[in-house]
């Protein structure tokens, strides 16, 4: 019932049926994260399988923003009191990343198990992060990022706050399932989810001793080989003439739009983007989980994977003297052959 509310954009309905569920005894934890969590979850996954709109993706998520607020209130703007030993903390997204909800889940969770929360919403700029922290001293800060290109701003935030003595939490899924960049970048804990991260905050986290900001490389040793800093630099380029080359060897370039060339130029950028982001991590897998996801949303608009092996192989030629980068490219184009034998119905190229 709260999906259709939803999907229906019925912002009265869905607020009542959330009230409803609490007077009949469902707990506000379990609300949150058992039945709003979950309809969250479905909109994104009805969006990427093309069966709802982005403007109905976004409609969807404010209304399910409003029906958390809408409980927060509830009980008046302090929230649920404080408890002995649960003291202030701060829960904010990486700079860049403006996929709010999870964060906000996670907040909701904390003040309801009595801790002083701080939620600083979407895109908090690293230095305005840190200052807050200089200004709060909380005993720990949550970072949350659903978007592993954020990843090395994660890194640059984590060290930040470290270096001022406060602990950080990272969750979301940027930092992987298992949280294993979570741990490459130095966080001092990870968390999958909302109860994950209550359930280390309980356990406790111990203050990191104030010191200078680390360098990328005191962590990850592997960027000495300067791929990741190379292809960063170089992706005006890499994007520009790889469209160029794709124009010439894909044949439905010929008939797109320039709205189409625009989306597929975008396109472009986010492999190279990702690509990036698998160098900084020294991951492939961050590549090719981004080129799987994305076959299946091309595919859902009826737009074939194999176009993607092209502007691959396009680029695994600008980039041939790179070993890490070669071997995530060609561990990507791997992944997209796989997939070349299901069928595509129609050519609806970025509709």
């Amino acid at each position: 019932m709260l999906w259709k509310a939803v999907i229906d954009g019925d912002e009265s309905t869905a607020v009542n049926l959330a009230h409803e569920a609490l007077a009949d005894g469902v707990d506000e934890e379990t609300l949150l994260l058992d039945v709003i969590a979950p309809v969250q979850e479905k909109v994104g996954d009805e969006w990427a399988a093309d069966r709802i709109t982005v403007a109905q993706e976004h409609a969807a998520t404010a209304i399910n923003e409003r029906v958390i607020a809408s409980l927060a209130h509830r009980c008046g703007p302090a929230g649920a009191p404080s408890l002995p030993g649960r003291g202030p903390v701060t829960v904010s997204c990486i700079d860049g990343e403006w996929h709010a909800f999870p964060a906000r889940l996670v907040a909701e969770v904390l003040r309801l198990r009595g801790w002083q929360v701080d939620y600083l919403g979407a895109q908090t700029p690293t230095p305005h992060l840190v200052a807050h922290l200089h200004h709060t001293n909380p005993d720990a800060v949550l970072l949350s990022g659903s978007i592993p290109t954020h990843l090395p701003t994660a890194h640059a935030a984590i060290t930040a706050c470290q270096a001022i003595g406060v602990p950080v939490l990272a969750g979301g899924r940027a930092f992987g399932p298992d949280g294993r960049h979570a741990r490459a970048l130095g966080a001092d804990q990870w968390a999958a989810d909302a109860r994950g991260a209550a359930a280390v905050l309980e356990a406790g986290l111990s203050r990191p001793r104030p010191t200078a900001i680390r360098q990328a490389a005191d962590d990850l040793p592997h960027l000495a080989d300067q791929e990741y800093t190379m292809v960063v630099q170089s992706r005006p380029q890499l994007v520009k003439q790889t469209l160029v080359d794709l124009e010439s060897r894909f044949a439905a370039m010929a008939g797109y739009s320039d709205f189409q060339r625009e989306r597929t130029a975008e396109d472009i950028a986010h492999i190279v983007d990702f690509l990036a982001t698998a160098l900084y991590v020294d991951d492939p897998g961050v590549f090719t989980a981004f080129l799987a996801w994305t076959a299946g949303v091309l595919e859902a608009r009826r737009v074939p994977a194999h176009s993607m092996v092209t502007c691959l192989d396009i680029l695994g030629g600008q980039l041939r003297d790179f070993p890490r980068t070669l071997n995530a490219i060609h561990e990507g184009a791997a992944v997209l052959r796989d997939r070349a034998h299901r069928p595509v119905l129609g050519l609806d190229t970025h509709a």
